[in-house]
């Protein structure tokens, strides 16, 4: 296993986690203030479950970008309804991310890996899907640096592997120069014709 892989990406995860947090400490205020009042009541952030390196499950953070509204039976409204156009412009600029830098700076996730899924996922994986584990997720990463949500699922998870395999410092250095591109054109933010991605159901 190289260096890297062993000591130096925990070490810049830690200085540039912290380091953005102060930077952007009066922006996110401002955001969380802002997503308070558009989502109507429901908060300006989402906890949730995630497996994380070897499986380990943990609560990531993000910016709430739609409303708890529902229907006459109770059930929560469509991704598509409930979004927000305040949520809708976080997400495309990628902004719903930034809470995550506390989840590097705890050691949960890294700034680069393989994004932390949904817990409901993990009996689906096959043995090599699975592999995606073997490292800590990260905000940002190889899948999604090549189609992010616009593709399809059995795709993200070779990427997945892929960058499993070949973690080095020149792949996290392709990765963050890609991911900038990819924020800036606000490429592949929904899969198509959804809101935001389709579940995965283990054969997709």
């Amino acid at each position: 296993m190289n260096l890297y892989r062993r000591f130096f990406k925990r070490a810049i995860d830690v200085t540039a986690a912290g380091g953005a947090l102060l930077v952007l400490s009066i922006p996110l205020a401002a955001v969380t203030v802002w997503l308070h009042f558009a989502n109507k009541g429901a908060g300006a952030f989402f906890f949730q479950e995630r497996p994380g390196k070897d499986g380990k499950i943990f609560k990531v953070v993000k910016f709430k970008t739609m409303t708890d509204e529902r229907d006459a039976d109770g059930k929560l409204l469509p991704d598509a309804q409930r979004l927000t156009k305040v949520g809708k412009l976080v997400r495309s600029t990628s902004i719903d991310e930034l809470p995550q830098l506390w989840n590097v700076l705890k050691g949960d996730m890294s700034l680069i890996g393989p994004r932390p899924l949904v817990v409901k996922y993990l009996p689906l994986y096959s043995p090599e899907q699975a592999r995606r584990h073997e490292v800590r997720p990260g905000i940002t990463g190889w899948a999604q640096c090549h189609g992010r949500n616009s593709i399809p699922w059995h795709r993200k998870f070779e990427l997945d592997v892929w960058y499993v395999d070949h973690l080095t410092f020149k792949t996290d250095l392709q990765v963050i120069w890609l991911t900038l591109k990819k924020v800036i054109a606000r490429e592949g933010i929904s899969a198509e014709g959804e809101a935001t991605v389709a579940p995965f159901d283990g054969t997709n």
